[in-house]
């Protein structure tokens, strides 16, 4: 397959995912008070701005200022100094869902038109890519060094970069791991270097490499490549929704459709076929009928059943392509209302998953193992 594959992660405070967070925090305001709420908001921030976008068909109001500013306060943006904070100016262009769209969409067809992939290995213990989920656990523990205070200097914002080796298609070492995050100056490198390597790089490869000691003399670490990193978030770095769509899928391993899933509601099979799509590949794999599982399906917006469906298993399979195919479709009938419906779908469960990524995550229903 590959000798080496890299992939990255960013953390909770990277400003693109401010973005999917307070998108996705909308999503769940929405859905809170009625779970057939529609929408399609899009969240830009930059120095001291935010500005929010889209269309939402709910019946309740929605205060969208506050769900933003809340969300910021929560990524630990409360310094103004940094030029970027829950007090930036907030703008606010949304508007009613589109009656063309809501008219296929009320009948239980998909929102838009689209193709979309799911896909599940058998490397790690989430049936996911290695180099994606270690990517994942190095921003998390980061973030939870600076959120607990055992690292108290770190600011928001910050990535990960993973590359991994592997032998006869399977991973054998860690051999770079790539470290960026914003802190306060008057704190040493080498002192950054020692608490980073401590809290939050060792205990990652202890969690995915169990039975070697995490040893920083084995592999290369480089942390802050361009050297000190004091003020990060969007001052530095413009967000926007849906920027991070491998970060939130399968790290660059799979096949991608294009369509972000934050900011969106479940009727959106940009979200809801690849939560699906997920679900078959995970349990193919979780029942041993390939090492390796890609599902695809495509639709067409306002109709109810998807224009094709296919699983990809890359000679892995230990059963015939029409038995894994029966078995998917047995498992969960493609149409968008059972999607939804069989998902369970229509609660506020979204803003947890614009961070550390979508798939890989027992508490989401679209990663249950099927007996």
């Amino acid at each position: 397959m590959f000798n080496q594959f890299t992939s990255e992660a960013v953390a909770a405070g990277h400003p693109d995912k401010i973005c999917d967070q307070i998108s996705d925090s909308i999503v769940d305001a929405c859905l809170a008070v009625d779970p057939f709420s529609r929408v399609a908001v899009e969240t830009l921030v930059t120095t001291n701005k935010i500005v929010l976008a889209g269309e939402v068909t709910c019946s309740s109001p929605i205060n969208y200022e506050q769900i933003a500013r809340e969300t910021v306060q929560r990524l630990g943006y409360i310094n103004p100094a940094w030029g970027f904070s829950d007090q930036a100016e907030v703008e606010v262009f949304i508007h009613q869902q589109s009656p063309d769209i809501a008219v296929g969409v009320d009948e239980g067809g998909a929102g838009d038109q689209g193709i979309m992939f799911g896909y599940a290995c058998d490397e790690t213990p989430e049936l996911m890519p290695l180099p994606l989920v270690l990517s994942h656990q190095l921003v998390r523990n980061l973030d939870q060094a600076r959120e607990s205070a055992q690292i108290p200097y770190l600011r928001p914002d910050g990535k990960a970069q993973v590359v991994i080796d592997y032998e006869n298609d399977r991973p054998v070492k860690a051999s770079t791991i790539i470290l960026a995050v914003p802190y306060d100056p008057t704190v040493s490198r080498e002192q950054l270097e020692k608490d980073l390597w401590e809290q939050v790089v060792a205990p990652a490869l202890g969690k995915y490499f169990p039975k070697q000691v995490p040893d920083q003399k084995q592999l290369k670490l480089i942390i802050n490549g361009t050297g000190v990193w004091e003020i990060g978030g969007p001052a530095s770095d413009t967000g926007v929704t849906g920027r991070k769509i491998i970060v939130d899928t399968y790290g660059g391993m799979a096949r991608h459709g294009g369509g972000c899933f934050s900011g969106k509601d479940p009727s959106k099979v940009d979200r809801s076929a690849a939560y699906a799509c997920r679900f078959l590949a995970k349990n193919i794999v979780a029942k041993g009928l390939a090492k390796r599982a890609e599902v695809r399906v495509a639709y067409v917006i306002g109709q109810a059943e998807p224009v094709s469906f296919g699983v990809e298993t890359f000679g892995t399979a230990s059963a015939s392509e029409a038995e894994i195919k029966k078995y998917a479709l047995n498992l969960l009938e493609m149409s968008v209302k059972n999607i939804i419906e069989q998902l369970d779908l229509r609660h506020p469960i979204y803003a947890k998953t614009a961070a550390y990524g979508h798939f890989g995550r027992e508490e989401f229903s679209w990663e249950k193992i099927k007996g």
